[in-house]
Protein backbone atom coordinates (compact mmCIF):
# COMPACT_ATOMS: atom_id res chain seq x y z
CA UNK A 1 0.00 0.00 0.00
CA UNK A 2 1.27 3.27 -0.40
CA UNK A 3 2.73 4.49 2.60
CA UNK A 4 1.87 8.57 4.81
CA UNK A 5 4.44 11.03 4.08
CA UNK A 6 4.51 14.78 4.45
CA UNK A 7 3.28 17.61 2.30
CA UNK A 8 6.54 17.72 -0.16
CA UNK A 9 6.70 13.00 0.14
CA UNK A 10 2.92 13.79 -0.86
CA UNK A 11 3.88 15.73 -4.48
CA UNK A 12 6.73 13.48 -4.82
CA UNK A 13 4.11 10.49 -4.16
CA UNK A 14 1.52 12.19 -6.68
CA UNK A 15 4.51 12.48 -9.27
CA UNK A 16 5.58 8.49 -8.86
CA UNK A 17 2.05 7.61 -10.05
CA UNK A 18 1.80 10.14 -13.04
CA UNK A 19 5.17 8.62 -14.02
CA UNK A 20 3.53 5.32 -13.51
CA UNK A 21 0.59 5.43 -15.45
CA UNK A 22 3.02 6.94 -18.20
CA UNK A 23 5.31 3.74 -17.81
CA UNK A 24 2.50 1.51 -17.70
CA UNK A 25 0.18 2.85 -20.52
CA UNK A 26 3.53 3.29 -22.88
CA UNK A 27 4.81 -0.43 -21.54
CA UNK A 28 2.70 -2.37 -19.76
CA UNK A 29 2.72 -3.35 -16.23
CA UNK A 30 4.84 -6.39 -16.23
CA UNK A 31 7.65 -4.41 -18.48
CA UNK A 32 8.19 -1.82 -16.66
CA UNK A 33 10.76 -1.67 -13.96
CA UNK A 34 11.22 0.38 -11.11
CA UNK A 35 14.76 1.75 -12.22
CA UNK A 36 12.42 3.33 -15.58
CA UNK A 37 10.10 4.44 -12.88
CA UNK A 38 12.91 6.01 -10.33
CA UNK A 39 14.60 7.74 -13.77
CA UNK A 40 11.32 9.32 -14.70
CA UNK A 41 10.72 11.16 -11.85
CA UNK A 42 14.53 11.91 -10.75
CA UNK A 43 15.33 9.31 -8.21
CA UNK A 44 17.32 6.97 -6.76
CA UNK A 45 15.45 3.36 -7.15
CA UNK A 46 15.63 2.11 -3.25
CA UNK A 47 14.00 5.61 -2.51
CA UNK A 48 10.62 4.76 -4.38
CA UNK A 49 10.20 2.51 -1.13
CA UNK A 50 9.72 5.37 0.75
CA UNK A 51 6.43 6.07 -0.98
CA UNK A 52 5.22 2.56 -2.09
CA UNK A 53 5.89 -0.84 -0.86
CA UNK A 54 6.28 -2.65 -4.16
CA UNK A 55 5.25 -2.10 -7.82
CA UNK A 56 2.05 -3.65 -7.31
CA UNK A 57 1.27 -1.55 -4.37
CA UNK A 58 1.56 0.96 -6.96
CA UNK A 59 -0.68 -0.36 -9.44
CA UNK A 60 -3.00 -0.86 -6.66
CA UNK A 61 -3.14 2.47 -5.77
CA UNK A 62 -3.21 3.63 -9.26
CA UNK A 63 -6.60 1.55 -9.89
CA UNK A 64 -8.35 2.17 -7.12
CA UNK A 65 -7.68 6.22 -6.85
CA UNK A 66 -9.20 5.66 -10.58
CA UNK A 67 -12.40 3.81 -9.77
CA UNK A 68 -12.80 6.05 -6.67
CA UNK A 69 -12.72 9.02 -9.10
CA UNK A 70 -14.92 7.78 -11.27
CA UNK A 71 -17.62 6.63 -8.40
CA UNK A 72 -17.49 10.07 -7.22
CA UNK A 73 -17.51 12.25 -10.32
CA UNK A 74 -20.52 9.76 -11.70
CA UNK A 75 -22.59 10.39 -8.68
CA UNK A 76 -21.79 14.27 -9.45
CA UNK A 77 -22.89 14.13 -12.95
CA UNK A 78 -26.39 12.02 -11.69
CA UNK A 79 -27.23 13.31 -8.70
CA UNK A 80 -30.22 15.73 -9.05
CA UNK A 81 -31.92 13.55 -12.13
CA UNK A 82 -35.01 11.73 -10.84
CA UNK A 83 -36.33 10.52 -14.49
CA UNK A 84 -35.02 7.89 -15.89
CA UNK A 85 -33.68 8.85 -19.35
CA UNK A 86 -32.40 12.11 -18.15
CA UNK A 87 -29.95 9.78 -15.98
CA UNK A 88 -29.43 7.81 -18.63
CA UNK A 89 -28.06 10.66 -20.63
CA UNK A 90 -26.15 12.02 -18.53
CA UNK A 91 -24.46 8.76 -17.43
CA UNK A 92 -23.87 7.68 -20.91
CA UNK A 93 -22.20 11.71 -21.42
CA UNK A 94 -20.61 11.25 -18.11
CA UNK A 95 -19.08 8.01 -18.75
CA UNK A 96 -17.97 8.95 -22.55
CA UNK A 97 -16.22 12.71 -21.40
CA UNK A 98 -14.24 10.94 -18.50
CA UNK A 99 -12.80 8.35 -20.97
CA UNK A 100 -12.19 10.36 -23.76
CA UNK A 101 -9.89 12.46 -21.12
CA UNK A 102 -8.06 9.92 -19.22
CA UNK A 103 -7.82 7.45 -21.61
CA UNK A 104 -4.06 6.09 -19.93
CA UNK A 105 -5.70 5.54 -16.38
CA UNK A 106 -8.66 4.00 -18.18
CA UNK A 107 -6.65 1.48 -19.93
CA UNK A 108 -4.41 0.69 -16.91
CA UNK A 109 -7.47 -0.16 -15.36
CA UNK A 110 -9.31 -2.24 -17.77
CA UNK A 111 -6.43 -3.71 -19.21
CA UNK A 112 -4.05 -4.63 -15.83
CA UNK A 113 -6.77 -5.79 -13.57
CA UNK A 114 -5.25 -8.81 -14.29
CA UNK A 115 -1.72 -8.05 -12.73
CA UNK A 116 -3.23 -7.28 -9.55
CA UNK A 117 -3.00 -10.01 -6.77
CA UNK A 118 -6.37 -11.34 -5.93
CA UNK A 119 -6.94 -9.56 -2.87
CA UNK A 120 -6.41 -6.09 -4.90
CA UNK A 121 -8.14 -7.36 -7.98
CA UNK A 122 -11.17 -8.10 -5.39
CA UNK A 123 -11.72 -4.96 -4.65
CA UNK A 124 -11.48 -2.82 -7.54
CA UNK A 125 -14.20 -5.88 -8.95
CA UNK A 126 -16.65 -4.88 -6.59
CA UNK A 127 -15.67 -0.94 -6.89
CA UNK A 128 -16.70 -1.76 -10.96
CA UNK A 129 -19.60 -3.40 -9.86
CA UNK A 130 -20.71 -0.51 -7.96
CA UNK A 131 -19.98 1.58 -11.23
CA UNK A 132 -21.83 -0.94 -13.15
CA UNK A 133 -25.08 -1.28 -11.15
CA UNK A 134 -25.67 2.24 -11.37
CA UNK A 135 -26.81 1.86 -15.00
CA UNK A 136 -28.37 -1.20 -14.36
CA UNK A 137 -30.68 0.42 -12.13
CA UNK A 138 -31.35 3.53 -14.27
CA UNK A 139 -32.55 0.88 -17.28
CA UNK A 140 -34.54 -1.19 -14.37
CA UNK A 141 -36.49 1.79 -13.53
CA UNK A 142 -36.93 2.51 -16.90
CA UNK A 143 -38.12 -0.79 -17.70
CA UNK A 144 -40.59 -0.42 -14.54
CA UNK A 145 -42.00 2.89 -15.42
CA UNK A 146 -42.38 1.76 -19.10
CA UNK A 147 -40.17 4.32 -20.75
CA UNK A 148 -37.74 1.23 -21.60
CA UNK A 149 -37.72 -1.88 -23.27
CA UNK A 150 -34.56 -4.53 -21.60
CA UNK A 151 -34.94 -7.58 -21.82
CA UNK A 152 -32.02 -8.38 -20.05
CA UNK A 153 -30.94 -5.55 -17.39
CA UNK A 154 -27.21 -6.84 -16.57
CA UNK A 155 -26.80 -7.78 -20.05
CA UNK A 156 -28.03 -4.65 -21.68
CA UNK A 157 -25.28 -2.71 -19.13
CA UNK A 158 -22.66 -5.04 -19.87
CA UNK A 159 -23.17 -4.04 -24.07
CA UNK A 160 -23.74 -0.02 -23.40
CA UNK A 161 -21.09 -0.32 -20.91
CA UNK A 162 -18.66 -2.32 -23.56
CA UNK A 163 -20.00 -0.07 -26.38
CA UNK A 164 -18.80 3.36 -24.39
CA UNK A 165 -15.25 2.50 -23.11
CA UNK A 166 -14.50 0.99 -27.31
CA UNK A 167 -14.13 4.95 -27.76
CA UNK A 168 -10.68 4.57 -26.56
CA UNK A 169 -9.62 2.28 -28.94
CA UNK A 170 -9.76 5.14 -31.84
CA UNK A 171 -11.08 8.81 -30.21
CA UNK A 172 -8.31 11.57 -30.80
CA UNK A 173 -8.53 15.11 -29.69
CA UNK A 174 -8.04 16.31 -32.90
CA UNK A 175 -10.30 14.16 -34.97
CA UNK A 176 -13.18 14.82 -37.32
CA UNK A 177 -15.87 15.29 -34.44
CA UNK A 178 -15.76 16.99 -31.01
CA UNK A 179 -16.37 15.16 -27.67
CA UNK A 180 -20.08 16.93 -27.89
CA UNK A 181 -20.84 15.77 -30.82
CA UNK A 182 -19.55 12.48 -30.54
CA UNK A 183 -21.51 12.31 -27.15
CA UNK A 184 -24.59 13.04 -29.16
CA UNK A 185 -24.09 10.31 -31.16
CA UNK A 186 -23.69 7.55 -28.68
CA UNK A 187 -26.26 8.93 -26.57
CA UNK A 188 -28.38 8.66 -29.62
CA UNK A 189 -27.49 5.02 -30.12
CA UNK A 190 -28.13 4.14 -26.12
CA UNK A 191 -31.56 6.13 -25.64
CA UNK A 192 -32.54 4.50 -29.66
CA UNK A 193 -31.90 1.31 -28.89
CA UNK A 194 -33.51 1.32 -25.15
CA UNK A 195 -36.57 3.83 -25.64
CA UNK A 196 -39.92 3.03 -25.69
CA UNK A 197 -41.06 4.90 -29.60
CA UNK A 198 -42.14 8.93 -28.87
CA UNK A 199 -39.15 9.82 -26.82
CA UNK A 200 -36.86 12.60 -28.00
CA UNK A 201 -33.44 12.45 -29.18
CA UNK A 202 -30.94 14.13 -26.02
CA UNK A 203 -30.53 17.36 -28.55
CA UNK A 204 -30.35 18.28 -32.18
CA UNK A 205 -27.94 15.40 -34.40
CA UNK A 206 -24.73 16.54 -34.64
CA UNK A 207 -23.67 14.31 -37.55
CA UNK A 208 -24.71 17.07 -39.63
CA UNK A 209 -21.90 18.85 -38.49
CA UNK A 210 -18.76 18.63 -39.63
CA UNK A 211 -15.98 19.52 -36.29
Amino acid sequence: MARTVGSNGARTAQAIRQAGVKLIYQHGYEAMSLRQLAAEVGLQSGSLYKYFDNKQSLLFDIVRDHMEDLLSKVSEALDGLSDPMDRLRAYVGFHLRYHMTRMAHVFIANMEIRSLEAEHRAEIVAMRRRYEGLLDAILREGAERGLFKVTDSRVSTYAIISMLTGICMWYRPDGRLSQDELVTIYTDLVTGGVALTGLPAAVPDARRRRA
